[in-house]
């Protein structure tokens, strides 16, 4: 990125956008890769819903440690940490796929470890892109942020469902190693000053209850996570369990749900040149309206829908992604206090996940129950009330943009994202 013709990008954001990009490409793919992988060995909807809950359990358990741990540290030595980790996991995991000896207990094991690592960096990530820009671009700063990260999304996951198909999931897992390993890299090179040691004083216990104080203080923040609490699993039991199978039975198998996967990125993309450009005044309203979109891959997949209605429901929620995507980035970007952001976005994540390992193992026993189309069905209803029934919390309706600067006082903690190496 040109730091002549963005002038607004700071170098730790050029850096971490580059990051995430190169990571996002593996990530894309690895959901698909590992979803064959279980196919392929003869398993069914139970068994890949129960390696994706395998993920999210520990994702789940570890995410408040990580958001105090990233308030505390370099939060970039936090991510580095956490990017060798994963690309040692998921190194294992391919190995094991290659050699064709992936017992389910394996496949749980390793798919723990790297929700282990992503409750690390997730929250640190977070805290690092959100603090590394200004009031004034915000809004453009992270359209253009996840333009690029969804671009990635895109050939990540094109280029995932074809390999499958291709070469075996086994190479695609490697891929995914190989991008973290250089996504590890890229953050390494990153100049951050070191953590504000006040904080320390206080000990990590009451750090979270400072965090957790701040965010059930604030209607809109927590609607929003227990609205996603629910919406995410319906969105994960589709996309990781549901749609993979469905394409299997009837779409073609996993390069079609690849080019789905895909779409859903393309989606993002495009609106997020809109996002880059309208700046809405009710910001977090507008944001929430693109949940309803979250719906439609599970409405059309429970109407047997043929495959280009499945890639026009996917692209559309992909767009539906990026219009909340950016609403809430800013408005946490506007409302929340720089050294509390990542605790605030540790608790927003633990809360928006917090049911995915229920929902990801449920995902199988729901099909054997309602059968495929009924759960699907399922999934379309709560999705589409849920981002209707938030709407009457006051604040999400009313809480608009400001002109350019936060609510919140200024920080006492320093700006470290601006500083440059030697």
């Amino acid at each position: 990125m040109n730091s002549r013709r963005f002038p607004w990008a700071s170098r730790t954001y050029r850096i971490q956008t580059a990051a995430t990009v190169v990571s996002g490409l593996g990530n894309a793919a690895a959901p698909i890769a590992t979803a064959f992988a279980v196919l392929g060995q003869g398993g069914g909807a139970g068994e890949v819903g129960w390696v994706a809950a395998a993920r999210n359990v520990p994702l789940v358990l570890l995410l408040l440690i990580g958001g105090a741990l990233a308030d505390r540290l370099p939060r970039h030595r936090v991510m580095v940490a956490a990017n060798l980790f994963n690309a040692l996991s998921q190194t294992v995991l391919a190995a094991l796929v290659l050699a064709g000896s992936t017992e389910l207990w394996a496949l749980l094991l390793l798919s723990a470890a790297g929700g282990a690592g992503q409750a690390f960096y997730a929250p640190a990530a977070e805290g690092v892109i959100l603090q590394s820009v200004t009031p004034d671009h915000a809004g453009k700063a992270f359209s253009v942020f996840k333009m690029a990260v969804n671009g990635a999304q895109i050939g990540g996951a094109a280029l995932g469902g074809a390999l499958v198909g291709l070469v075996g999931p086994g190479w695609v897992l490697a891929l995914d190693a190989l991008c973290f390993a250089v996504a590890a890299a890229l953050r390494a090179l990153l100049r951050v000053a070191p953590a504000d040691r006040s904080a320390e004083d206080h000990g990590m216990i009451h750090e979270l209850r400072v965090g957790w104080r701040e965010f059930r203080s604030r209607r809109w923040l927590w609607a929003i996570v227990v609205q996603f609490a629910v919406v995410n699993s319906c969105v994960l039991a589709v996309e990781a369990v549901y749609g993979p199978v469905v394409a299997q039975q009837r779409l073609g198998g996993a390069g079609t749900w690849g080019m789905a996967m895909a779409a859903l990125s393309v989606g993002m993309v495009t609106s997020g040149l809109l996002m880059a450009r309208w700046q809405p005044r009710r910001v977090l309203l507008v944001g929430n309206g693109g949940v309803f979109l979250f719906g439609l891959p599970a409405l059309v997949l429970a109407l047997a829908a043929p495959t280009p209605l499945v890639v026009a429901a996917m692209f559309l929620s992909g767009v539906g992604v990026t219009v909340f995507s950016v609403g809430w980035m800013v408005t946490l970007h506007q409302e929340i206090p720089t050294e509390l952001l990542s605790r605030i976005s540790a608790y927003d994540s633990l809360g928006s996940f917090a049911l995915l390992p229920v929902g990801t193992a449920l995902a199988g026993p729901a099909a054997g129950a309602l059968g495929l189309g009924g759960a699907l069905w399922g999934c379309a209803a709560i999705t589409f009330a849920l981002a209707a029934a938030v709407l009457v919390v006051p604040e999400v309706r009313r809480l608009t943009r400001t002109a350019g600067q936060p609510h919140h006082e200024p920080s006492p903690v320093p700006e470290p994202e601006f500083l440059t190496s030697g």
